[in-house]
């Protein structure tokens, strides 16, 4: 029994000394190391992979900064002390003549003094037990230090005895019981710039019985009863991961079989297997890649053997063909909504080209079916046009005598009374005018750029020679919205900055169409285009039901 003890006992010391010489750490792409501290405590992280001749730079995640109280001396980052807000993780990047390398580590803050164990360790009921206080960043400054041990935050006093470990915080357990297990911390206290300092460091020790519990019992993490969708003749892949202990133990293995034969064995199979360290605790993770998925792998169970010399422990998965109607229905239903938005689309620009042909359309099938109620008007539109620009013959003359009857009067009917042409001569005028306006369904008032001749200069710089019509039009158009006013201008732009602020008002609300001389100047199919879309929101605009043209005004 003592020889056996005693052979635990430096088998244990061999492996306490290879773990504090072989921290567990990822790779330069790998996992994160993980340290739990306290908050209060001194607390120093090392690079151990930084030499003399290298340039060491450390930031907090990917922000750069370090948070206030964490500085770096001598490549080490210091805690002084540590704080709730440095939780995070801290990047360590190494620069030198040769490939630059990083390596990332993870600080997780607790308030407690006794921080959460950052490592698991087994040990054997009835052989000795040793704990390194695994605080060699302390060790290093060779500064005066108190070392004390604690188990569950209460300072360790076996039969009644306190505990004196070594110089570098070595304590030895002899005879573990059950009674021993539990989370040990290892405390320094040490003085630091005249401040006194506290650095802790916690193991969680798990006592088993006998011999083969140097073998820890195997955990399936995954996968368990697992159901793997794929698609014939595609390529799938599995994953299996078990708890394998606490260390990498090479008498660990981890295979595939698929239907009780051996995936090496199957050709198109590759299967590789590892371990992984998580908090501590050793994983072994292994991968089934399948080239091409057959139909013999379908609904047959496909395990993953995790054995050790105890024990041996299976995961299962089964591989499911996709419902090929899921995916059918899938792709029928993105093709729905690509169709209908694709519809969407060319209805919306199709009603926005022909807009105006639909409400012309719409106005036309509406006065077919239904009754008209007479509305007591002898005109359609009333058209108003400067006395000086009738007197110039130029386009607006054009325009109002000859082009407007010819569209409007000819060929869809309408009753225009047009001034200049249609007052008699000797008439009382503002008599008939008035008159005349409230005869009109519509006001249509015809404008063109000022500058053309010099009477319309004339015209347009003397708000007060505004006509007649116009202003009886205008003031009822506005108070009771009636007639309505239809804005044209001829051979724009037209400046109103110089006009009346009643023209200006209703240029911002509802617009002005605009009818160019140059429209005859281009091409045939142009001209007509244009011409056209002129004369379509022009009738947009005009009564529904043409008058019949009176032979006089009553």
């Amino acid at each position: 029994m003592a020889t056996r003890g005693w052979t635990c006992f430096l088998t244990g010391l061999l492996s306490l000394a290879w773990a504090a010489d072989h921290v567990p750490h990822s790779d330069h792409q790998g996992e994160a190391d993980t340290y739990h501290v306290s908050a209060g405590h001194l607390f120093l992280l090392s690079c151990q992979f930084a030499d003399a001749h290298s340039e060491i730079k450390w930031s907090r995640g990917d922000r750069g900064s370090l948070p206030a109280g964490v500085e770096v001396r001598n490549g080490s980052l210091w805690f002084l002390p540590v704080r709730m807000t440095h939780s995070g993780s801290y990047i360590c990047e190494k620069r030198n003549k040769m490939k630059p390398s990083k390596r990332r580590f993870k600080v997780l803050v607790s308030g407690s003094s006794c921080p959460d164990p950052s490592e698991e360790i087994l040990a054997t009921k009835e052989t000795s037990e040793g704990l390194q206080c695994k605080q060699n960043e302390i060790f290093r400054l060779n500064l005066p230090r108190k070392i004390r041990w604690t188990k569950d935050c209460l300072q360790v006093r076996p039969d009644g005895e306190p505990v004196h470990p070594n110089t570098n915080g070595f304590l030895r357990l002899a005879d573990v019981s059950e009674a021993d297990a539990g989370k040990y911390t290892c405390h320094v206290d040490v003085t630091v710039d005249g401040r006194n300092y506290t650095a802790a460091r916690s193991v969680q020790m798990t006592v088993k019985n006998g011999t083969s519990e140097l073998f820890p019992e195997i955990h399936v993490v995954r996968p368990k009863n697992e159901v793997v969708i794929v698609e014939v003749g595609k390529r799938a892949e599995l994953h299996c991961k078990a708890y394998t202990g606490f260390s990498e133990d090479e008498e660990i293995v981890m295979y595939w079989t698929i239907n009780r034969t051996y995936a090496s064995d199957i050709t198109g199979l590759a299967e590789s297997w590892k371990f992984i360290h998580e908090r501590g605790k050793v994983f072994g993770q292994s991968n089934l890649s399948i080239a091409t998925v057959q139909k013999e792998f379908l609904n047959v169970p496909i395990h993953c053997h995790i054995s050790s010399p105890v024990e041996a422990k299976v995961g299962e998965a089964r591989l499911q063909e996709a419902d090929p109607t899921e995916h059918n229905t899938f792709y029928t239903i993105v093709s729905l909504w690509l169709s209908a938005l694709f519809a969407i689309l060319i209805l919306t620009a199709f009603f926005l080209i022909c807009k105006v042909n639909l409400f012309l359309a719409y106005r036309a099938l509406k006065t077919v079916f239904s009754k008209q109620v007479p509305d007591g008007k002898l005109y359609d539109a009333y058209v108003s046009v400067g006395q000086s620009a009738m007197l110039s013959l130029d386009g607006v003359a054009c325009f109002a005598l000859r082009l407007l009857p010819e569209e409007l009067e000819q060929k869809h009917g309408y009753s225009l009374y047009i001034r200049g042409r249609d007052d008699r001569p000797g008439e009382a005028a503002h008599d008939v005018i008035s008159a005349a306006v409230r005869q009109c369904r519509r006001l249509l008032i015809v404008l063109s750029s000022a500058g053309k001749s010099k009477e319309t200069a004339q015209f347009w710089e003397d708000h007060n020679q505004l006509t007649y019509e116009q202003k009886v039009g205008l003031h009822d158009a506005l108070m009771r919205n009636d007639p309505k006013v239809i804005l044209v201008e001829v051979d724009g732009p037209v400046d109103y900055s110089r006009l009346p602020e009643s023209l200006r008002y209703l240029k911002r609300t509802q617009g002005a169409l605009e009818w160019k001389n140059s429209f005859v100047e281009t091409n045939k199919l142009t001209q007509m285009y244009l011409k056209r879309n002129f004369w379509k929101s022009l009738r947009r605009h005009m009564p529904a039901v043409p008058a019949r043209r009176p032979q006089s005004i009553a």
